[in-house]
């Protein structure tokens, strides 16, 4: 009866064992995915305000249909949040390229996770792309 009641024990610590491995694995990957939507949603937010900057007339503080001139500062966006750092560049008159580098590390890379819109007011298109 005492070797039932050791197998038992054994048993169950090595399923106990693989239940938390797969758990932390787990965690682990929902990290990087919440991470990868936060920078993505953080970047169409700042595409939608660099829109509304593009439209507005010069004479009102903005570009007139035009993305020349424009930086995350003028539109009063951070360039760093919590889940992190997003820079603009002008690509031209009619397009921008948005680029979030998050606080989670890619596995493809192992560096940090890359979101990147590229914004054509031209056409009215967005193209996205992640290192995931």
């Amino acid at each position: 009866m005492g070797q039932n009641q050791i197998l038992m024990l054994i048993l169950s610590v090595i399923i106990v064992g693989v239940a938390v491995a797969v758990g932390i694995n787990q965690f682990g990957e929902n990290a990087l995915i919440a991470n990868r939507d936060a920078i993505a949603s953080d970047c169409q937010r700042i595409i939608s305000t660099a829109q509304q900057w593009f439209r507005k007339p010069v004479s009102l503080g903005g570009g007139g249909n035009t993305f020349t001139g424009l930086t995350l500062s003028e539109l009063a966006i951070d360039p760093t949040n919590e889940n992190g750092s997003y820079t603009l560049t002008v690509d031209s008159a009619t397009q921008i390229t948005v680029v979030g580098t998050g606080i989670e590390n890619s596995p493809a890379t192992s560096a940090p996770l890359t979101v990147t819109l590229v914004h054509d007011a031209a056409t009215n298109t967005i193209t996205y792309a992640d290192d995931l």
